[in-house]
């Protein structure tokens, strides 16, 4: 407990109820509305009380009372309404200074909550009660409920937003009935008239719900009542805040319509002709700038039509010449077909005018036929040409079935030799990889052990008496050394020799080959020409010439397809293989140095 002087009052209730049971605490707890309102204590006094009595936690008590079972408690609703009561005078005016966030953050929200449970519950007994003597005891019990949230937020405005975001707030203001309903709009007028910038730090949900059912309740009620407090209310939103007069215009068409003809002369014409100048006065600003709006669409529209027309007429030669070009490209069209069915039709008139003048020759033939050959022998005869057009017929069938099978085959072998070289390629590539592999990682040998290190020793020691090295002097050193030099010298120009000698033999067989070439493709004496007699006397123009046979034979090489390339095998006749290539490269003869 703290050691500051405490009041007796707080400390005798404070211990009395540690020592009460637990039915019998809401009662005791009632006691601290009669030291709350003792006459005789002043402002400082009584925040000293309220310190004390958060301090000895009967402030938390009040708190877990109201989270209980209301119908349970000695004086069931009337002892929760009191005890709602005293939880709001004890917040107010209390400056906690140890531990503030736990006060404000969390005391304070879960004081709103419970009260707003309790309020809940007493507007549904209100509801659902029959006799008149239940009713006003309910509805009384709901003022003093109503009354404490209203002292609560009214002594700390922060909580004004967490009331009317709170879900049970909205479930009190939605209900049907007339009294409950006029109370809550007087809690939601005291929480506008007390912090005026509440709407706009709410969610943009709760704000349309709280709206939504403020128009409602004028649009579904008679009652002057409950409609002078709905226009009130609407009226001093509007009043705040132009963006919400905008909201009310825009979510709301038929508001104006509805407060003019239905609530017109009920006793409160003056909140509503102020409502309706309002509304009216931004509707008109709205047209102003729809009509701004409306007229920059305009021009907007215009210059973009006039954009649009210039670039078609622009483009238009060219779609002019483009439709000319199809035009021709299409008449030119309709002119190959007809002109192709005119020469079908013509071949198909030749064809039939030649089979009739083949059947009538042979008609003809046949007739002549039996006028030379005698009567007995006209059978045979015509056994004999039977068979010869039986044999003609044959011979063309098997002819045009054995170009199809080899056309056929021709296909499948080139598939087939197509196939073996990717395979090929394809092993090659796999066996190359495969050769890539790392070698396994090396592996520490094991080392040796005491005994063989000893035996290894003896072995090499044995050695090395067996077989003693041979002496040797500084002076025999350095002639060794000298004779290997001399060797050395010797066959590095020995080598060098050799190898001008192989470059000057490979110089004069490339020479004589192409001498050779040239002497088998020369024409004959008779036809010998000076520019002939010149590719004889000059060195460069055979050089030339075989060069640019082996371009062109190097450049019929890289046209070949890819699979062409990939292996030896399966070469079609025209294939040149690369020891061929080779060989042309090595015949050309470029003369060089004697």
């Amino acid at each position: 407990f703290p050691m500051a002087a405490t009041d007796p009052h707080v400390l005798a209730l404070a211990a009395q109820i540690t020592e009460s049971r637990e039915q019998d605490i809401p009662l005791l707890l009632l006691k601290l509305k009669g030291i709350l309102s003792s006459p005789s204590l002043g402002c400082e006094e009584s925040n000293k009380i309220k310190q004390d009595i958060y301090d000895y936690g009967l402030t938390q008590y009040c708190l877990l009372v109201l989270k209980q079972d209301h119908s349970q408690l000695r004086g069931a609703w009337a002892t929760a309404a009191q005890l709602a009561e005293i939880l709001s005078h004890c917040c107010v005016g209390l400056e906690v200074k140890e531990e503030p966030e736990e006060f404000y953050k969390k005391f304070l929200p879960s004081a709103i909550d419970s009260l707003l449970v309790l309020g809940k519950r007493l507007q549904a007994r209100f509801i659902r009660a029959i006799k008149d003597k239940e009713k006003q005891d309910f509805l009384h019990w709901f003022r003093i409920v109503t009354d404490a949230i209203c002292w609560l937020f009214g002594g700390h405005i922060q909580l004004a937003a967490c009331v009317l975001q709170n879900d049970r707030f909205l479930q009190l203001l939605i209900t049907d009935d007339v009294e409950t309903a006029i109370i809550m709009m007087s809690v939601l007028h005291n929480i506008l008239r007390i912090n005026s910038s509440v709407l706009l730090q709410v969610e943009e949900e709760t704000l349309h719900s709280v709206l939504d059912e403020l128009v409602y309740k004028l649009s579904s009620t008679t009652n002057p009542a409950v409609g002078s407090a709905a226009t009130k209310l609407l009226l001093l939103v509007a009043k705040f805040c132009k963006q919400l007069v905008q909201l009310l215009t825009a979510r709301y068409k038929g508001l104006k319509g509805l407060l003019s003809k239905q609530w017109t002369g009920k006793g409160f014409d003056r909140e509503l002709n102020q409502l309706l100048d309002l509304l009216y006065l931004e509707q008109s600003n709205g047209k102003g700038e729809m009509q701004k709006q409306h007229q920059a669409a305009c021009i907007i529209q215009a210059a973009w039509r006039g954009f649009q027309t210039r670039k078609r007429l622009k483009k238009l030669p060219q779609a002019v010449i483009t439709l000319q070009r199809s035009f021709r490209a299409k008449r030119e069209q309709e002119l190959q077909h007809l002109t192709k069915q005119k020469e079908d039709e013509a071949l198909k008139l030749q064809m039939q005018l030649q089979r009739q003048r083949a059947m009538r020759l042979f008609h003809e033939r046949q007739l002549a036929l039996l006028e030379v050959v005698h009567a007995s022998q006209v059978n045979k005869y015509m056994e004999e040409m039977e068979e010869k057009s039986a044999l003609t017929i044959q011979r063309f069938w098997r002819g045009y079935r054995a170009r199809r099978i080899f056309h056929q085959q021709k296909q499948s072998l080139k598939e087939y030799k197509a196939a073996i070289i990717i395979q090929r390629a394809a092993c090659k590539f796999l066996e190359k990889r495969r050769r890539r592999r790392p070698l396994s990682p090396w592996k520490e040998p094991k080392g040796l052990t005491d005994e063989q290190r000893l035996a290894l020793q003896q072995k090499v020691d044995d050695y090395i008496k067996l077989h003693p090295a041979s002496q040797m002097s500084e002076e025999m050193s350095k002639e060794l050394h000298m004779q290997a030099q001399a060797k050395l010298a010797q066959f590095l120009l020995r080598s060098r020799l050799d190898q001008r000698a192989a470059q000057r033999r490979e110089a004069l067989l490339a020479q004589v080959n192409t001498d050779v070439e040239l002497l088998m493709n020369a024409p004959g004496l008779a036809e010998t020409t000076e520019k002939d007699l010149g590719t004889f006397m000059s060195r460069s123009i055979p050089v030339a010439t075989k060069a640019r046979q082996t371009h062109n034979t190097m450049l019929k090489y890289t046209r070949w397809p890819w699979w062409k390339k990939l292996g030896d095998e399966f070469m079609e006749d025209e294939v040149i293989p690369d020891d061929a290539i080779n060989t042309e490269l090595e015949a050309l003869f470029i003369e060089g140095r004697k």
